[in-house]
């Protein structure tokens, strides 16, 4: 298995992974006057426009939910938060190596140890975003329950496919440099063609069949029926995503182990 000794390498270095989330966190408002509070202050301010504003102006496009509360707030929110992980996650992901080109060549650890930090790190600032969006929740009186459980798994299959993806296509920037740019243009089109600020049932048939192609969709329906309809989500339907994540894995380890000991020359 070629992601065995990665595993090993990574346990072995967890006090480094995580020390290193630490002081990139503590970094980002380090100079700043209220410091963490602006962690709380973005996402809050984002929360509160959905609410307010397009809460209010759609509400009526989601059929059945006519008298829930913010339901398009809710609906909303759930997907934003979740594509803002994949999308932090991604994007990082993809000059990872590239941005820490001194350190690579400096230092002597395991390289994978840098995928890892970005992953912990989003997951860190997701948390904060996502504890925020639950205290709205119990606010309003839609508390999903022990449906809530369920978020577990699906996380875990959205960061395993971010990873899985991250890593190969941030390996192949350091070769080919294009590879960060396109990545950023493709994660523009994707998130329109993801059924976040619109439902996925109100689409004409054709474009519900072509966008079932789309792993993202899926897992933002799964979000969706969880928080909106506070009730567990159908998980077969998720069997592609997680074939294609395990793919994903593989491929990204094989890809990162095969071309490793190239970095420093390419850096």
């Amino acid at each position: 298995m070629p992601g065995l000794p990665m595993l090993k390498a990574l346990w072995a270095y967890r006090g480094f992974v995580w020390s290193s989330v630490m002081r990139e966190f503590h970094g980002k408002y380090r100079e700043s006057l209220l410091g963490a509070f602006w962690s709380v202050a973005n996402p809050l301010t984002m929360i509160v426009i959905y609410t307010v504003v397009f809460g209010q102006l759609m509400r009526p496009s989601l059929a059945g939910h006519e008298k829930t509360p913010f339901a398009f707030s809710i609906f909303l929110c759930a997907g934003v938060l979740t594509w803002g992980l994949f999308a932090e996650m991604l994007g990082r992901l993809n000059g990872v190596f590239l941005e820490h080109g001194n350190l690579i060549k400096k230092s002597n650890f395991p390289r994978i140890c840098l995928p890892a930090i970005v992953a912990v790190s989003a997951l860190v600032n997701f948390c904060i975003v996502f504890g925020l969006y639950l205290a709205f929740l119990a606010l309003i009186g839609h508390w999903p329950g022990w449906a809530l459980l369920a978020v577990v798994p699906l996380l875990a299959l959205q960061v395993l496919f971010t990873l899985g993806l991250g890593i190969f296509l941030g390996t192949l920037n350091v070769f080919f440099r294009d590879v960060g740019q396109l990545t950023g243009i493709v994660l523009q089109f994707w998130f329109w063609l993801t059924p976040i600020v619109y439902v996925f049932d109100s689409l004409p048939a054709v474009a519900r069949t072509v966008l079932q192609y789309n792993p993202m969709q899926p897992l933002m329906v799964a979000y969706q029926t969880l928080f909106l309809n506070q009730r567990v989500p159908d998980f077969a339907s998720l069997a592609p995503l997680f074939l294609l994540t395990a793919l994903f894995l593989m491929l990204g380890a094989w890809f990162f182990l095969s071309r490793v000991g190239e970095l420093v020359d390419e850096l």
